[in-house]
Parts: structure tokens; sequence; C-alpha cells
């Protein structure tokens, strides 16, 4: 397929984006990585055919997903992750949505997080001599990705 004149279309950019969890948007994130699936698979030969090999789809894996932002007086991270630390199996799996946004702040694509629970949070690293902002960063395990345009 030909583009027409003047119709070049560009990669979306990386840098305008906004995470929502559970509808609501919580925090400025600077960071998100780990929007990635693998599908693996398994490799096998047959007798009298040792020449071939056969290649099998096996189970697709999510990889977990880090959110990094400056660390702020909200505390609804933390609490959140203080869920799981305490046990409580109510409210801990919430799903959320990454949206990359054009520059009006419009969605060009997103990303639907399914059954997110967050597995570990870091604090920033401190140091007196370093004018950078204090970060901190929630890992989220869950239970699977959506893409839509």
């Amino acid at each position: 397929m030909k583009n027409s004149p003047g119709k070049r279309k560009d990669p979306y950019m990386a840098y305008n984006f906004v995470v929502e969890i559970e509808g609501i948007q919580v925090a400025q994130f600077s960071e998100v990585s780990g929007l990635s699936v693998e599908t693996q698979v398994e490799k096998k030969n047959f007798g009298g055919e040792n020449h071939r090999e056969y290649t099998f789809l096996a189970q697709t894996k999510y990889s977990d997903i880090t959110l990094k932002r400056g660390l702020m007086d909200d505390l609804y991270l933390w609490k959140w992750y203080q869920k799981v630390i305490d046990g409580k199996c109510t409210g801990i799996r919430r799903n959320a949505s990454i949206y990359l946004l054009d520059d009006c702040g419009n969605p060009l694509m997103w990303w639907d997080v399914l059954d997110a629970c967050p597995i570990k949070w870091e604090g920033p690293a401190l140091n007196a001599s370093s004018s950078a902002v204090a970060v901190e960063t929630l890992v989220l395990t869950h239970n699977g990705i959506h893409m839509h345009k």
C-alpha cells in the first residue's frame, strides 16, 4: 500500500501519558515500563524426523509493570501496597489504564491492565550532594493487558 503524498505517519512520542487506577488519575508518573507480553514456545523433535524441529506455542506471560513518580505527600500508592503487606484480601486487585496522549491530551492508544496488584515499593535514593527529584517506584503484577486504539 502506498502512502499518499503529504500523508506521512510519524511514530507516537512516548513522553505524554497518564496512568489511571480504577478510573482515577492518581499521580503524574515520570516513567512506565514493563508493557510486555511474551508467548513461550516448546520445540520438539519426533522419532524418524531428525532433520526437522517442530515449534509449539505454550503459555503466554505478562511482565510486571513498573511505575515511577516524584515522591509527594499523596500516599495512595503506599496505602495500596500497605494492604498487601497487611494481608488484606479485599481491594488489593485493581484495574488500571495507561494512556498514550497526543499533544492536545487526547488518547492515541491505551493499555488496560487487568487485576493489578502491587508487589514491590521502592523509596527514593537520598543523596545530599544531588539535586535530583526524590522518586518512588511501584511494581505491579497483573492478569493481562488489553491494547486499544
